[in-house]
């Protein structure tokens, strides 16, 4: 018998990054990366820390969740993405990429619940 992974979690490092104190903007980008990627978004919280701060929150799925920091005053962003079932987080990467204008990305990929 072959096992397969539960989910596969998506660790997004983005820099020289633009429009990170935008909540409307933010939200919106979560809600079209997660319906790329083939899930169903139940929930979008997120905080802003004020004028010329970052924000935080997350969006709850389906199929897991997608989390938000941002660092405005560095231009990065860190992004978790982690989906199970029949989604690929990997198709959110050129939507934060392009919502953020990133310059440089990194991403490390994780299976979880792999049994290897």
């Amino acid at each position: 018998m072959t096992y397969i992974a539960p989910g596969l979690h998506l660790l997004i490092d983005l820099w020289d990054c633009s429009h990170l104190q935008d909540i409307a903007h933010i939200e919106q980008t979560m809600r079209h990366a997660a319906a790329t990627c083939g899930a169903t978004v139940l929930d979008v919280t997120l905080h802003s820390f004020g004028e010329n701060a970052g924000v935080t929150g997350v969006a709850i799925l389906s199929e897991s969740h997608i989390s938000i920091h941002t660092w405005p005053e560095t231009g990065y962003v860190a992004i978790d993405v982690f989906m199970c079932g029949s989604c690929n987080p990997h198709q959110s990467v050129p939507i934060f990429q392009a919502a953020f204008a990133a310059g440089r990305t990194d991403v490390v990929a994780h299976a979880r619940g792999n049994r290897a």
